[in-house]
């Protein structure tokens, strides 16, 4: 038994992300052969992905069918514990992604989308956190639960440091943890940026495969400033189906792209894409119109990777501090997991095909 006949009986095995099987999709990692044991890793979007299970059975079929005798000991893993972190290098916390949750224009839930997002990866088995960098108007302490609560600051050699709150299992870090709920955030371009670099220089984040970014509308401050503290994996643009809402989130998604910025578009998210009663679930009122995150998805040459229905248990758990995809098995919860599978797939892709995105470097000339 060698490494190719193990190699070739695994290209029978295809890989449902791709298309293609899982040798070509480059999923077979670390393969050793020790007598008649085979050791490899089955390399995954996340520890816990839905075919999990049934890939890790159809690669010890196919072994077994082509060598008899041999006993396969598989290992899933996932790309960025592969990479060991090295996708994102230029961060300065041990965190593996960094993905911007961005709009062109208020009001379409890019909060909303965010938080849910977090939570559904985290379920989904990743180790996430979440930022809300929308200074001006902090929504996430609201939807988590959290309002009112102050992070502990600590002494971490010889530094003040500031240590994130937790809800449902993921860290979280919000200016509206810092100011009163009823103060109004009076805030100019340097103070702006001071806020979004201690979150990521002055906070002190767990190992992270994701930290999910909540970004407040439009292509100002807070959003260069971001560019130029870390290095983001990606971009997730919101939308509506109205036009209004996609001229705007072109807009935005266009600054991204920026040859000086450059940071790759993963998809879009299409929110509120129809409204469907409680009482009638098959029923879809399409209010906003319809085709807007498509449209969008199409001048970007991304993905439409979600649309989000407009559902009153979205808001009810928003304001109630208990996320709508913490109640499992709704439509709700299901939208926002399915959402969190392709984001996830896409990353991987991305950090696959793409090589890692810089720090913007501004020089004045």
């Amino acid at each position: 038994m060698n490494k190719e006949q193990v190699l070739k009986a695994l290209e029978t095995v295809d890989d449902p992300i791709s298309g293609l099987n899982l040798v070509e999709a480059q999923r077979i990692a670390n393969l050793v052969i020790e007598g008649n044991n085979v050791n490899f890793h089955l390399v995954l979007p996340s520890l816990n992905h839905p075919q999990k299970d049934s890939l890790i059975f159809a690669c010890m079929e196919a072994i077994q069918k082509d060598i008899p005798g041999a006993e396969a000991n598989i290992h899933v893993t996932t790309r960025a514990e592969q990479a060991n972190g090295q996708g994102n290098a230029q961060s300065p916390q041990p965190i593996k992604n960094i993905i911007a949750v961005a709009s062109g224009k208020g009001g379409v839930g890019k909060s909303t989308v965010s938080t849910n997002l977090a939570l559904a990866m985290h379920q989904l088995g990743a180790k996430v956190g979440l930022v809300d960098a929308d200074l001006y108007g902090p929504s996430i302490p609201t939807m988590l639960g959290l309002k009112g609560q102050r992070p502990q600051v600590r002494e971490v050699n010889g530094k003040p440091k500031i240590f994130p709150l937790q809800a449902h299992g993921i860290p979280v870090m919000s200016i509206g943890f810092i100011i009163e709920p009823e103060q109004a955030v009076v805030l100019r371009g340097p103070r702006l940026a001071g806020i979004i670099q201690q979150f990521f220089n002055d906070v002190v984040w767990e190992p992270l495969d994701y930290l999910i970014v909540d970004l407040p509308p439009g292509t100002g401050d807070i959003q260069l400033t971001l560019v130029q503290t870390v290095a983001v994996t990606g971009a997730l643009m919101v939308t509506t189906p109205q036009e209004v809402a996609v001229a705007d989130a072109l807009k935005a998604m266009n600054m991204f792209l920026l040859p000086a910025i450059n940071v790759p578009i993963l998809g879009v998210v299409e929110n509120m894409s129809w409204f469907t009663p409680d009482d009638l679930p098959d029923r879809k009122y399409k209010i906003f119109g319809e085709g807007g995150g498509e449209k969008l998805s199409q001048l970007g040459k991304v993905p439409l990777l979600g649309q989000v229905p407009m559902v009153m248990g979205i808001r009810e758990a928003g304001d109630n501090g208990n996320p709508a995809v913490m109640k499992k098995g709704t439509v709700m919860a299901d939208a926002f997991l399915d959402l969190a599978k392709k984001t996830m797939e896409q990353v991987e892709q991305r950090n696959k095909n793409l090589d890692p995105t810089q720090v913007v470097q501004i020089t004045q000339k």
